[in-house]
């Protein structure tokens, strides 16, 4: 049975998207809501993951699983269950494909080019334009105006942004060298463990387009509010114009009066 959105769901809805938006990104929130979707959708995320990995090496199908890779991401920020096989969706291909590509060669120049000085501005600019490619699939954005809105967004978070992903590191290189230790078959548990950190990586930045859409649309929305100006204000009615002062009746002449015509007098008798 299909859902019927009422004015509560929607009131509800826009509720959550503005506490999202005016909320800052925790660390241990953002961990823990990727945990409980990957839990949840354990075997499609793991699924999607292994497809992906086995069919990024073929030469223009790749291109349309990492189309569709990414919009699984935002599916996910958008707390719907992910299709494993729509990453082989010929809408992927629909993508206005120069305009991909423009974006991943401006975003590859200029992450190589703030690199060159010394490594941690490229850092930087990588978080700060991390979400463009999200935009640009979702919200129908161009490259440049992606990147820009990308940035606006991960202003003041992108701290939290690098903490989230180098704790996830961190612990999944801890446990591949551990069970790397493991003798004969210690490698095929690193490959496993790779395999469930992409998974795991993967639902933490759909949850993290979750919170910068969010933002994202409160900065749409602010700026559309600038641009327009409040709605004004019904103007009054305007009065009606007093009836013109009728002008004064000229006096009524007398009706002339008919003369008496005397009446004929009887003759005389003889």
């Amino acid at each position: 049975m299909r859902r019927i959105v009422t004015l509560a769901d929607s009131l509800q809805i826009n509720q959550i998207q503005y506490i999202m938006a005016t909320q800052k990104l925790q660390i241990k929130k953002t961990i823990m809501d990727a945990i409980q979707y990957g839990l949840k959708n354990v075997g499609p995320l793991i699924l999607m993951v292994i497809l992906y990995v086995v069919t990024i090496w073929i030469p223009y199908l790749n291109v349309g699983t990492t189309i569709g890779f990414y919009k699984s991401i935002i599916k996910i920020g958008k707390g719907e269950v992910i299709n494993p096989l729509a990453i082989f969706d010929k809408e992927n291909f629909k993508v206005n494909l120069g305009e991909f590509f423009l974006l991943i060669g401006l975003l590859s120049v200029g992450i190589s080019a703030a690199t060159i000085f010394m490594f941690i501005p490229g850092i930087v600019m990588g978080l700060a334009w991390g979400l463009a490619v999200y935009f640009f699939l979702d919200k129908g954005l161009s490259p440049v105006k992606a990147m820009k809105v990308s940035y606006k967004v991960t202003d003041g978070e992108k701290w939290t942004i690098f903490w989230i992903i180098l704790i996830i590191a961190l612990c999944f290189s801890i446990l591949s060298a551990i069970f790397a230790m493991i003798p004969k078959v210690g490698m095929i548990f690193v490959v496993l463990l790779y395999i469930i950190y992409m998974a795991v990586f993967v639902a933490v930045e759909g949850v993290m387009y979750a919170h910068f859409s969010a933002k994202a649309d409160e900065i749409f929305a602010d700026k559309i509010g600038c641009c327009h100006g409040a709605p004004k204000a019904p103007e009054a009615p305007a009065p009606a114009p007093a009836p013109a002062p009728e002008a004064p009746k000229a006096p009524e002449a007398p009706a002339p009066e008919a003369p008496e015509t005397p009446a004929p007098e009887p003759p005389a008798a003889e």
